[in-house]
């Protein structure tokens, strides 16, 4: 290993490379490489030596030519081959030939900077590809000579510079956070950077007070922003210790309040509930993040600030979406699905959400985002969410924002006798219908029933105006096997585990249609949902069940003698 190999790998040690000028007037050197929590495959390095670049379901492979001259299958795939994550692939096999393997491919971007490629130069792939080139540094270096470092810090320069330049004008969000997070790890990377990284902690500090909010959820109320900042914020920390600098206290608060809610959004499996842009959960990245969680504690039972309740009784789960859509400069993802709920037992997902394809979303997004694709009540087949339409105010705007929905959502829960009520209402479909739309549940002590019912109700010295037809959809996860009953007013439910289910409406017929579950780590795929149609202006409220087998027959029974039986607590 040559001189400049021996330096790069002293860095475990705490010893520095000489490196290039960076900036005019100043020499500089890369003292740290951050630590990457992503998981590696080292059996994918193998791909990428023959030439084969398999990302987001896609492959292409270069046949001899440069991989960054070539046209891209997908976004996804792009996005992915210019954030150079795969270089943990590689680092993973550890071997002289990924090592050249990897210098190759990094000397082929950083030696062709005109390249026109827009999205290597969108925000939170240049991002990505700063943090890359910092933490798979010691993949890049190795074995290499000093022209090769120099050349490299060039490049990365040259790219911390566009960072810097982004912030102009940069989405807001999270490819705002990761733009922060990236400038705050090249200051603590990079020496005599004193100056860099006070503009960068102070920076990164407010923008984590302002996104994240006091129970520790994002701004987006998109669970899935939790992991992709966690993911990066943790070795953030460290690399402020090993530098021998203090973390900024709002980085360590957002961290020590983001932490419990991995927790609150889990289902029995493992996986999140589906809400808000929330696609298949990265289970490997997950149980990585819970591994630095000291608290392991229940989950919280309500996120009063982000907007989302949680009943959990016996191994019976229900998560529920209780507030308004986030404000409009991060509602690219936000879905309108207010007062929908998932529901698990134990190990399996019986009602879910749609969810977001985590691959190909701009085929389901307009779907994905409706109502229509949440378990909960729809009015006139219209969200209660209104997003811009038009393709020009798409690509001013960076997206399809949220331009309406409810503004005042409510929520309250009670404990009462052998069991928890919740009660939230929206006033989302107030302003075209009329109504507010108020649902109430009620789960069982051991979690072995869970009562909703869920009503539409003029406002106070209002009436219904215009149509006044609604559906109450209740999508179901397609391990679940569904069986209408010979009454048309049930469905059985029988899951993986031969655990069985069933649902009931009091008064009204249910029909068994089809559906997609949007969110499966295979793509799409069929499943089936309970839909009950009806009519405010003659039905104003419908009372539904579900039961575990064990009490079903009483279900049944109350079903039967619906006169005397009580309304649920309001």
């Amino acid at each position: 290993m040559g001189r400049f190999a021996r330096s790069a790998m002293a860095r475990a040690s705490g010893g520095s490379m000489a490196l290039a000028r960076l900036w005019p007037g100043r020499a500089d050197r890369l003292i740290i490489a951050p630590h990457d929590l992503r998981t590696a495959d080292a059996t994918r390095a193998a791909e990428v030596y023959a030439g084969r670049f398999v990302f987001a379901g896609k492959i292409v492979t270069c046949h001899g030519r440069s991989i960054f001259d070539l046209e891209s299958p997908s976004e996804d795939w792009e996005v992915a081959l210019l954030g150079f994550g795969w270089l943990r692939h590689l680092r993973a096999a550890d071997t002289a030939i990924t090592r050249a393997n990897a210098r190759s491919l990094v000397e082929d971007w950083i030696s062709n900077p005109n390249r026109k490629r827009a999205i290597g130069r969108r925000a939170d792939v240049l991002a990505r590809r700063v943090i890359s080139f910092l933490s798979q540094a010691p993949l890049v270096l190795g074995d290499s000579d000093s022209k090769f470092y120099r050349r490299y810090l060039r490049g990365l320069a040259r790219e911390i510079r566009y960072l810097r330049y982004t912030m102009l004008d940069i989405p807001d969000g999270v490819p705002r956070l990761q733009v922060l997070i990236a400038l705050c790890y090249a200051s603590l990377c990079l020496a005599n950077q004193a100056r860099h990284i006070k503009t960068a902690t102070r920076k990164l500090s407010d923008e984590l007070q302002r996104q994240i909010l006091p129970d520790g959820g994002h701004i987006s109320r998109n669970p899935g922003a939790l992991i992709e900042l966690l993911i990066d914020l943790l070795p953030l920390r460290q690399t402020f210790a090993a530098r021998n600098i203090a973390p900024p206290p709002a980085l360590l608060n957002a961290i020590d309040r983001m932490m419990p809610m991995l927790r609150f959004f889990r289902h029995g499996d493992g996986n999140f509930a589906l809400f808000n842009g929330m696609s298949g959960t990265p289970s490997d990245l997950l149980a990585t993040l819970l591994a630095y969680d000291d608290t392991h504690g229940m989950p919280m039972v309500a996120m009063p600030h982000t907007g989302y309740q949680r009943l959990e009784a016996g191994t019976t789960t229900v998560i529920m979406d209780s507030g308004a859509p986030p404000p409009p400069g991060v509602s690219h993802d936000a879905h309108a699905g207010c007062l929908s709920f998932e529901l698990s037992s134990g190990l399996n997902r019986i009602v879910t959400n749609c969810g977001m394809p985590a691959t190909g979303r701009d085929t389901w997004r307009v779907f994905a985002r409706s109502t229509a694709a949440h378990s909960t009540l729809v009015c006139h087949d219209v969200s209660s969410c209104q997003f811009v339409e038009l393709s020009a105010m798409k690509r001013l705007l960076q997206g399809s924002l949220i331009v309406s929905g409810p503004s005042h959502v409510e929520s309250s829960r009670e404990a009462v006798d052998n069991g928890m009520v919740l009660t939230a209402s929206h006033d989302g479909y107030l302003a075209k219908f009329g109504v507010i739309h108020r649902r109430v549940l009620r789960m069982a002590q051991d979690g072995a029933r869970l009562d909703g019912e869920d009503s539409l109700t003029p406002a106070p010295g209002g009436r219904i105006r215009g149509d006044s037809d609604y559906v109450l959809r209740f999508h179901l996860h397609p391990a679940v096997k569904a069986s209408r009953l010979s009454d048309a007013r049930g469905v059985m439910l029988v899951l993986p585990n031969r655990e069985v289910w069933t649902f009931e409406a009091l008064d009204d017929t249910v029909e068994l249609e089809d559906s997609v579950f949007l969110a499966g780590n295979d793509g799409p795929r069929r499943t089936s949902q309970i839909v009950i149609r009806q009519d405010s202006r003659h039905v104003s409220s419908l009372r539904w069940s579900f039961a575990r087998s064990a009490a079903s027959a009483s279900a049944t029974a109350a079903r039967r003698t619906a006169s005397r039986e009580p309304e649920l607590p309001l």
